[in-house]
């Protein structure tokens, strides 16, 4: 098969990335459809409250699980591939290092439900409890950095593919069995099991052994040294994309987050397409910086006109959608997540060129900025929804959401060093880049 010349990118060096990106898109795509089938089943089983019990806990352990992965993956990609003889040192001293940070995270998750909740809430401590655990079963996770550095997307491909194939199946066999709430919370680990071993299973199925993974303190040292402002970055990104979660329920209660869930899952099951992208990318990124600075920014410039191009095309299409979504797939007490969808779906275009931007970050070395701006976006996300949600209810929220996606985006406008480069994001935001591109044909 061949692939057409796109410009910025040399035909034989963007065949393989867009080769990997394709397998990455089939397996996003795949788990995209399996966990929307399946979403849509287990809401209209469940009903809006339940289904708001169910999301919670998730949504609560979120910021453990985000903590947990002490921003490694990205970094050790990078460390792949500047030095791939390394790689068990590497892969061995990351994953303890995540396994252990999960294993914190577990009393910690645990302590602040307690503190923040109490004993009236009406989601019990077990449920926390369990979903907690995630952490420790997504250390498997980082062997997903290797496949990335190796150009290896198929294997992610199928072990997405397949994990989300078993989670459907067992949702679906407990609608099937009748089966209560407390085994659909079961589930939320499970997920996480399925994938970290499919992971396991394919990297020893490919030749490796993780009994040849080695813990070095001195490679510890130098990943928490330049993995903690991502890190942090990943906390506050989990804060400001989940947050508003959180206060839907606390101001508006469990039933309504039943709700603006559906919403969510929806929004965020589009985002697959940036990270595919990026990951997929970044080597060809990486070396055209290394080698010449002009195709560098030529193909950052690029890559923020694509993520344009397709972020438009989904907020349009799910913009008029919507309705019919609701109408056709979701019982009628979920009728109200239609306007919040139309609204919270173009969230999705800053979410699309801020995962691009990022890989700018970490390729200039400006973790802190990621750092910054992702915090700017999780005050901004508290603020307004705290004055909002009160006032407008679920469109506060996802207003709310949308702006705060915007700042945290944008806000690399702020710090000299990035300006120029935030300055080429209006231009394709702004599709000013893109016409004139097309001009220039």
């Amino acid at each position: 098969m061949k692939f057409p010349v796109v410009p910025g990118f040399d035909q034989q060096a963007f065949s393989i990335y867009l080769k990997n990106t394709g397998w990455l898109f089939l397996a996003r795509v795949g788990s995209l459809i399996i966990k929307i089938l399946a979403g849509i089943a287990v809401a209209n089983y469940l009903g809006k409250t339940e289904n708001g019990l169910l999301n919670y806990p998730l949504v609560f352990v979120t910021f453990f699980i985000a903590a947990a992965a002490l921003g490694l993956d990205g970094f050790v990609t990078r460390e792949l591939l500047a030095s791939p003889k390394d790689k068990n040192k590497l892969l061995g001293t990351a994953f303890r290092m995540r396994f252990l940070a999960g294993l914190i995270s577990i009393p910690l998750a645990s302590l602040t439900f307690f503190l923040v909740k109490g004993n009236q809430s009406d989601i019990p401590m077990s449920y926390i409890l369990i979903a907690s655990c995630i952490g420790i079963a997504q250390s498997l996770n980082i062997i997903d950095s290797y496949f990335q550095s190796q150009v290896q997307g198929k294997y992610v491909m199928m072990v997405q593919v397949a994990g989300n194939l078993l989670s459907a199946g067992i949702k679906l066999l407990l609608i099937v069995l009748s089966a209560p709430l407390f085994w659909f919370i079961w589930t939320l680990l499970a997920d996480a099991v399925l994938l970290g071993m499919g992971y396991l299973i394919v990297y020893r199925a490919r030749g490796n052994k993780i009994s040849e993974w080695q813990f070095e303190y001195s490679f510890a040292a130098n990943l928490l040294k330049h993995s903690w402002p991502l890190a942090f970055s990943a906390i506050l990104v989990t804060v400001y994309m989940k947050i508003g979660q959180l206060m839907v329920e606390s101001f508006l209660g469990v039933a309504a987050l039943g709700v603006y869930s559906t919403v969510v899952n929806w929004s965020e099951s589009w985002y697959f397409i940036p990270v595919a992208i990026v990951t997929s990318v970044f080597p060809a990124i990486m070396n055209a910086r290394r080698d010449d600075p002009q195709r560098y920014q030529k193909r950052l410039s690029d890559m923020y006109d694509l993520m344009m191009v397709i972020s438009l095309s989904i907020a349009v299409f799910m913009t008029f959608a919507s309705p019919f979504i609701y109408k056709y797939f979701y019982a009628a007490e979920f009728a109200d997540g239609a306007k919040i969808l139309s609204i919270h779906i173009w969230a999705g275009v800053f979410v699309f060129l801020g995962s691009a931007s990022g890989q700018y970050l970490i390729a200039e070395g400006y973790t802190k900025y990621s750092l910054y701006r992702t915090g700017a976006g999780a005050v901004i996300n508290v603020v307004l929804g705290f004055f909002w949600i009160p006032l407008y209810g679920l469109q506060g929220a996802a207003f709310a959401t949308l702006i705060a996606y915007f700042s945290a985006t944008f806000f690399i406008l702020v710090f000299p060093e990035t300006r120029k480069q935030g300055i080429t994001m209006l231009k394709s935001l702004f599709l000013i880049s893109l016409i004139q591109k097309i001009l220039k044909r």
